[in-house]
């Protein structure tokens, strides 16, 4: 039997259509695609974005900012020496990129000019570190990203 061209771009295009239904099929049914947002409540987070600016306006007036040391014990975060360090509140956040299960928020509460986050709480690799401050009525937010 004899195929006309008519008949063999007929036949290509339902190869075409299996091939990629095969893959949407793939992708939706295996867990290994995982496609998950990066956070839960994307677009509430979007809304709240300007306030982030603001913040990290505020953050840049100040004379010196929060710094972080990875010692052995763990991750320092280091407040600024000018203020006094009774008077922070806030919240800090931890995220892992690779993995949601490791993230974990702690509410700032210092005896000292610098938080502790210990050695057994984070694995090694990348971390984004957020956190969110409040002084005198001003806040305050320390965006960055590490390695550990």
């Amino acid at each position: 039997m004899k195929l006309n061209w008519g008949t063999s771009i007929v036949l290509a295009f339902i190869g075409f259509i299996a091939f990629i239904m095969f893959f949407i099929v793939k992708m939706n049914v295996d867990d290994k695609y995982d496609h998950d947002l990066v956070t839960e409540d994307y677009y509430k987070e979007e809304l709240a974005y300007q306030r982030d600016i603001d913040k990290l306006k505020n953050a840049k007036t100040l004379s010196e900012n929060i710094t972080y040391k990875k010692t052995e014990e763990g991750l320092i975060i280091i407040f600024p020496s000018n203020i006094d360090y009774k008077k922070i509140t806030g919240k800090l956040f931890l995220y892992r990129p690779s993995n949601k299960q490791l993230d974990f928020e702690t509410t700032i509460s210092l005896s000292n000019p610098h938080l502790l986050i210990p050695d057994s709480r984070l694995v090694d690799g990348r971390w984004n570190i957020k956190v969110d401050w409040q002084y005198n009525g001003f806040s305050y937010l320390f965006k960055e990203s590490l390695d550990y």
